[in-house]
């Protein structure tokens, strides 16, 4: 079972800010390569807008097949290879 993802193609400005301000938008993933991270993440702010989507958590990300990336979630990355080896 999927959890709820939001896409950034479908959201504009004022309603991006409203999710975010509201605690329901937390982390972005890149649609093609299944991986979510941090919003701040510099790899992900270099995403095209098409491809980039939203969660609220990372259990929502992993539950719908990202992984955490090796960026900005480095921990939460090493212990995802770990487990996949």
């Amino acid at each position: 079972m999927t959890m709820h993802l939001f896409l950034h193609k479908d959201l504009d400005g004022p309603a991006l800010r409203s999710l975010m301000r509201a605690g329901k938008i937390r982390f972005a993933g890149n649609r093609n390569l299944k991986i979510y991270g941090r919003l701040d993440c510099v790899s992900g702010k270099r995403m095209k807008r098409e491809n980039r989507v939203f969660f609220a958590s990372e259990r929502s990300a992993q539950a719908n097949g990202y992984r955490p990336c090796g960026r900005c979630m480095r921990e939460a990355y090493r212990r995802w290879k770990r487990s996949a080896e």
